[in-house]
């Protein structure tokens, strides 16, 4: 097996709506984010849109691209319809590995709601509802479903056998405790083919409710390279464990024995919800065909992310749109999308 690397050609890209149902602080302006990220995504790509309310989800697509003249085409959207707990299509959706001669599986882990601190029964039966109303090319070999807990978040891959996790999640409580870092690992070598895990021992984010997802804090590019978030203020509540982080980073080495080319991201500027920080982060990029996706912030720093992005990904256009809406789920915009490599969606 294989686990591509974001960065390769991709058929499409998940997003699951959010609607009444789910548990949003400003529903109509989080709308309005998925609405712009939609609009970029098909640009470039296809797009996916489960919901559990077509008819709904397009009319108020509509409205919105009419509202604030967004040149979005609803109608080249496909649309799935399954029932929803939540919206975060990174945590909940299916990962795409390639078999030795190019066989396409789509595997289905266990999704409890990052260490069950919220409800995912129905966000758990997302990936395999919709691979059984054909979301999904017809040589897609069906949906391997995993017995362990593993979002797509908190996992990181370059393509060519590396991963990249941190400690604090994958070895939280409610996840696999019942499962030693070694029996972890060779679950994930296993499943994805990987020669070597990568191991973050430090790093978070005030305000992340995923015990420390990895793609709000490093993410790997091409020719070995890792973007990642970076805080040099002593005052900043993040300063110690970003700066541990960063160490962790200088330790590792390449296959070849080589030390990654680092680029820093600078920490958004501190903001929050009724005193509760909100967890903003440049690193939770989208890379789609072609260009880089960047969740923005509405500050200055926005250039700088941008301009540093655009050093690890060279060739490729990078687009920053306003995330802010979906910080009060404690999310960004690689939360809310789950791509697909080449093969696997209806373009």
């Amino acid at each position: 097996m294989r686990l591509p690397a974001e960065w390769e050609r991709q058929s499409g890209v998940q997003m699951t709506w959010p609607d009444e149902s789910t548990p949003w602080y400003d529903l109509p302006e989080v709308q309005r984010c998925y609405a712009r990220i939609a609009e970029a995504i098909l640009r470039r790509e296809a797009l996916l849109m489960v919901t559990a309310d077509e008819k709904a989800c397009r009319a108020r697509l509509a409205e919105i691209a009419a509202a604030d003249s967004l040149p979005l085409d609803v109608d080249a959207i496909r649309f799935v319809e399954t029932p929803v707990n939540d919206t975060w299509a990174r945590d909940h959706g299916g990962i795409a590995v390639f078999g030795d001669e190019g066989e396409k599986y789509l595997y289905d882990f266990v999704f409890n709601g990052w260490g069950l601190k919220f409800a995912s029964d129905l966000d758990n039966q997302i990936t395999r509802n919709i691979f059984y109303q054909n979301a999904f090319q017809g040589d897609v070999l069906g949906v391997d479903m995993r017995p362990y807990v593993l979002e797509g978040g908190s996992i990181d891959c370059d393509g060519k056998g590396t991963l990249l996790t941190t400690a604090e999640c994958l070895l939280s409580v409610n996840r696999n405790e019942y499962l030693s870092r070694e029996e972890i690992e060779g679950e994930l070598k296993q499943a994805f083919g990987l020669d070597r895990i990568l191991w973050l021992e430090h790093g978070g984010i005030a305000g992340d409710d995923t015990d420390s997802h990895v793609d709000i804090l490093a993410r790997f590019a091409p020719d070995d390279t890792i973007v990642y978030t970076a805080c040099d203020d002593p005052s900043d509540e993040n300063y110690a464990p970003l700066k541990a982080m960063e160490e962790d980073l200088r330790a590792f080495r390449t296959p070849d024995g080589k030390p990654y080319r680092l680029i820093p991201l600078p920490l958004p500027e501190a903001m929050y919800l009724e005193d509760y920080r909100l967890p903003a982060s440049y690193a939770n990029f989208l890379v789609v065909n072609g260009a880089v996706l960047v969740p923005g912030a509405g500050s200055a720093r926005d250039k700088v992310a941008e301009e540093q992005i655009a050093k690890a990904f060279p060739g490729r256009d990078v687009e920053v749109i306003d995330c802010r809406p979906l910080l009060s789920g404690h999310g960004g915009l690689h939360c809310v999308t789950m791509n697909f490599p080449e093969g696997y969606m209806y373009v």
